[in-house]
């Protein structure tokens, strides 16, 4: 057994420092929580990721570790399987040691479930709004959550140049209490013009979903390899690609789509390139890539390769070409058909003033613990928010969340759309009101969000339309332009996606190999916010809507890609070459989640001064 774990490791790209050890410490992992050995790289390759490793040498240092992330692993597993478990922690010794009644301390052990629900009612009908002038998220003292026992708040995680400083004019503790105060500070907020880019935005309008055909699918595919054969080719560097299954001893170039052959992840011996039906009605045929020092390859990826095919059964390449040709999709000005002003009904602001600034908070949801439907993370965020005076609030979905547990035995005592409306809706009208007439806030949704289709692309939010003077919506994923930068979003998960199913080797000596941002330049690459295909398990994808709607018709400034992996802020550069275009790049955010289990999460502060090598960002725990 410790041979076949071996085996896998080294299929997965892994070598050993000291391989007899670590094999032994991995056959006991395997023997104790009774995995595979296929199990065992799966988990090692998630934890890997996790702690953003260097290099791809297993270590023995690095087993302790490894073994308290599946220890973690085991204890998930046995609370899904039994949801209405309690594992015990600190937090309860904690709370339990309180100076509380007995009543509090039933109270604390069990999920609030029902009864949150009257507290909602209760706060909002009988004290709308705080000191601070936002719907409280306070209880009775006698319900407390673990995340109300948290003792540190906005803690920064990360950051790159100092943490973003819009000139807040006193310190935060002497305000809180002091609306004055608060009103001085929300004075200078400056607001910013907000534009939609490309065709996504039509999805706002009525359409059919579910309707998804072979057909649609496969025309979809083929337009896509066809886009980019006629890319790499305008760009002057390549030859016009040619049939890859005929045999020939001369060298050709081919462009296609990397597929698996089978149903299990993408190997050495199971990837296949499928090309167009012009060049070669459809076929695939096997790749090999054994002559190649670095690839980053994954299903669905549209690529260019160099090679000869000497028998006409396989393709040995000896160049493959991953990224899409800056000068094919130079465009940063769309046609007027393809804009559409969020803020139309605002008079245009000072150009000069507002060129490529901009100041922005980016969060992800779910915007409530496991433990209870009080969205007490988003009343913080939108606290937080007040005092720093962002120009633009990007709050993205899932806000009702499906994987939530009292949304999954439907025990809410409303209806999901009541439930978005009074909890989310609410907060972040009150939070702009507040902040006066320039305050700008957006929202996208989740194809988790259980009050919304489930259909990926997804149209927005439908809110009333006295609300969308400030608060703005738009459809998964999506291309807006805030003060001429633009900002590209997508909530479906594509790095988590992609790093289960990505196959990647890099011998060249002296290079480093940053997983997140090889996995983010993907995305880029590809100009697709959705490259991998067939897709993962979940995901609805519907190729009737894919053709335009996941296109990245522009190329961002920045491109915020909320994932369950390690959050980041990352410059990446999208293009190979030594001009001016080619050495484009884009700043690369995945904000984390703002609620992770009963305590709180993670979010961006990101100050953007007119390119992405000159910003200010955090990564903040709430």
């Amino acid at each position: 057994m410790e041979e076949e774990i071996g085996a896998e490791f080294k299929r997965s790209g892994f070598t050993f420092d000291e391989e007899e050890e670590i094999l032994k410490k991995c056959l006991t992992f395997c023997v104790n929580y009774n995995l595979k050995p296929s199990d065992i790289v799966s988990s090692w390759e998630v934890y890997y990721l996790n702690r953003q490793l260097d290099g791809s040498v297993v270590q023995i240092s690095q087993m302790d570790g490894f073994l308290q992330h599946l220890q973690n692993e085991q204890k998930q597993a046995v609370i899904k399987g039994e949801p209405d478990l309690h594992i015990y922690s600190s937090k309860d010794v904690d709370m339990i040691l309180n100076d509380e009644d007995e009543d509090t301390n039933e109270d604390i052990l069990k999920t609030p479930n029902g009864k949150s629900q009257s507290l909602h009612k209760e706060r909002f009908d009988s004290t709308p709004y705080t000191n601070e002038g936002l719907f409280s998220s306070g209880k009775p003292s006698k319900h407390v959550t673990p995340f109300g026992q948290r003792r540190e708040k906005f803690v920064v995680r990360f950051s790159i140049n100092g943490v973003p400083d819009n000139e807040t004019p006193e310190k935060e503790d002497n305000c809180e209490n002091d609306e004055d105060a608060i009103i001085k500070k929300v004075q200078p907020l400056q607001g910013c013009s907000l534009t939609v880019l490309g065709s996504g935005s039509g999805l706002e309008d009525n359409f059919r979903f579910m309707h998804d055909k072979v057909e649609d699918r496969s025309n979809a595919l083929d337009n896509r390899i066809m886009k980019y054969a006629k890319a790499l080719s305008a760009s002057g560097q390549y030859e016009e690609a040619v049939d890859p299954t005929a045999a020939s001893q001369k060298s050709m170039f081919a462009v296609g789509m990397i597929c698996c052959d089978g149903e299990g992840h993408l190997n050495d011996k199971s990837t296949l390139l499928q090309c167009s039906f012009e060049h070669s009605g459809g076929q695939r045929v096997r790749l090999e890539l054994q002559n190649l020092n670095q690839f980053s390859i994954f299903p669905g990826q549209v690529v260019g390769i160099e090679g000869h095919n000497p028998s006409g059964h396989c393709l040995i390449a000896s160049k493959l070409v991953d990224y899409f040709p800056l000068s094919a999709t130079v465009d940063p000005i769309l046609p007027p058909a393809k804009k559409r002003a969020l803020n139309h009904d605002i008079q245009p602001m000072d150009q000069s003033s507002t060129q490529s600034k901009l100041s922005m908070i980016i969060a992800s949801g779910p915007y409530t613990t496991t433990d209870n439907l009080l969205f007490e993370p988003l009343t913080e965020l939108l606290a937080y928010a007040r005092r720093k005076l962002p120009q633009l609030l990007i709050l993205l979905g899932p806000f009702v969340d499906s994987e939530h547990s009292d949304i999954k035995r439907g025990i809410v005592e409303m209806s999901l759309e009541e439930l978005f409306n009074f909890e989310i809706l609410r907060r972040v009208q009150d939070y702009a009101e507040h902040m006066g007439p320039d305050a700008r806030v957006l929202l996208m949704p989740s194809v988790r969000d259980a009050n919304h289709a489930e259909v990926f692309p997804q149209p927005a939010f439908d809110i009333p339309s006295e609300l969308k003077l400030q608060i703005s919506c738009l459809p998964n994923p999506g291309i807006l332009e805030a003060n001429q930068v633009k900002i590209a979003c997508c909530t479906t998960d594509i790095l988590r996606h992609l790093s289960g199913e990505e196959l990647s080797r890099n011998l060249t000596k002296g290079s480093t190999n940053d997983r997140l941002s090889t996995l983010a330049s993907h995305i880029l690459r590809q100009r697709s916010f959705y490259p991998l295909y067939p897709p993962a398990e979940g995901v609805p994808l519907d190729f009737s809507l894919a053709a335009e709607a996941l296109d990245i018709s522009v190329i961002p400034d920045i491109l915020i890609l909320p994932s369950d992996m390690k959050h980041f802020v990352k410059v990446i550069s999208l293009g190979e070459g030594g001009s001016e275009e080619e050495r484009a790049s884009c700043v690369c955010v995945n904000p984390g989640r703002l609620a992770k289990g009963e305590g709180g999460g993670t979010f961006v502060e990101l100050s953007y001064f007119g390119a992405p090598d000159q910003i200010n960002a955090a990564v903040v725990s709430i």
